[in-house]
C-alpha cells in the first residue's frame, strides 16, 4: 500500500487500485487456507469400539464401529481410500495419507482390530 500511495502522489492513479485489489485477493486466498487447515482424520481404537473422527472445512463427522464387526478394505484397488464397514456404516480414512501407504495402514488397522 506505501508503494501505491507513492505513486498515487507522482500521478499513476490506477496504482494504489490495483494495490488495494491485490491485498484483498490474498487476504481471501489465507481465509481459504485457514478453512483447510485444521482438515485431518483421527482413528481411535478402544476395548469395545473403533472410532473414526473427520474433520473438512470445519465440518466435523465421527463414526463409531464394534471392533468385532469392522470390516477394512479398499474401495476400489491399490492405492484407493480404506473403507470401514460395519452394521451397515461405512466410511472412508486415508485422504491425509500417501497412496502407496494407504495398504499398510489397513494393514495396521486389521492387526489393531484382530491381531490378524
Amino acid at each position: 500500500m506505501g508503494i501505491g500511495t507513492f505513486f498515487w502522489v507522482q500521478g499513476a492513479r490506477l496504482v494504489l487500485p490495483f494495490a488495494f485489489l491485490e491485498i484483498v485477493v490474498v487476504g481471501v486466498a489465507f481465509l481459504v487456507y485457514a478453512r483447510h487447515a485444521t482438515d485431518g482424520e483421527s482413528i481411535q481404537l478402544d476395548e469395545a469400539c473403533l472410532i473414526v473422527e473427520r474433520e473438512c472445512a470445519g465440518r466435523r463427522e465421527r463414526a463409531e464401529f464394534e471392533r468385532h464387526w469392522v470390516r477394512v478394505e479398499p474401495s476400489v484397488g491399490d492405492g484407493s481410500l480404506i473403507e470401514l464397514s460395519g452394521k451397515g456404516r461405512r466410511v472412508q480414512v486415508g485422504r491425509f495419507v500417501r497412496p502407496e501407504l494407504r495398504a499398510a495402514l489397513a494393514k495396521e488397522i486389521r492387526v489393531a482390530l484382530h491381531g490378524v
